[in-house]
């Protein structure tokens, strides 16, 4: 019997349930854009990050040097995660607990996430900001494709930060 960490099972657990949430909130129909609009270069404030796991996927279906990561977000009452990229990054949050805005380009208003919802980042010129306005922590469970970090592309990896999330071989 294989024995996991407790941070370990508990996210696996929880992304077997994926399949049966609900997706997140969504742009009203009416305030979609056409084009993305320009978004405001949001800071990086009030956020905790920890890596829950990680696996690398050198070798499968030709994806090069990439893991798929799986992390916990702790987004602090005023917290901001800032302004990002999903072109090439493709992501998939659920929120545990908490509501947290959305401010995407592709939409002319916030949107609102609330605990228990799904929401997929993903496609060419995906770009938003989180901000939490609450005055309680919003905790959110983060998975990503990123490059693995001792392959030479993860700095240019957008979205990714090396300095506080080293993804190492001998660290899993």
């Amino acid at each position: 019997m294989i024995k996991l960490p407790r941070t370990t099972a508990a996210a696996l657990a929880v992304a077997s349930l994926l399949p049966v949430m609900a997706l997140a909130g969504e742009c009203p129909p009416d305030q979609k854009l056409a084009e993305p609009r320009e978004l405001e270069m949001a800071p990086d404030i009030g956020i905790k990050r920890p890596i829950l796991a990680a696996v690398p996927l050198t070798g499968w279906r030709d994806l090069g040097e990439m893991s798929l990561r799986l992390r916990q977000l702790t987004v602090l009452p005023g917290g901001v995660v800032p302004t990002h990229w999903h072109n090439d990054r493709p992501s998939i949050v659920y929120v545990i607990s908490g509501e947290i805005w959305e401010h995407s380009n592709h939409c002319a208003v916030p949107i609102l996430h609330r605990a228990g919802e799904v929401t997929p980042e993903f496609g060419d010129s995906h770009g938003h900001w989180w901000e939490n306005t609450t005055d309680e922590p919003v905790v959110l469970i983060s998975t990503d494709v990123v490059p693995w970090i001792d392959s030479p592309h993860y700095e240019s990896s957008k979205g990714v930060r090396p300095e506080d999330e080293a993804i190492r071989r001998d660290d899993m």
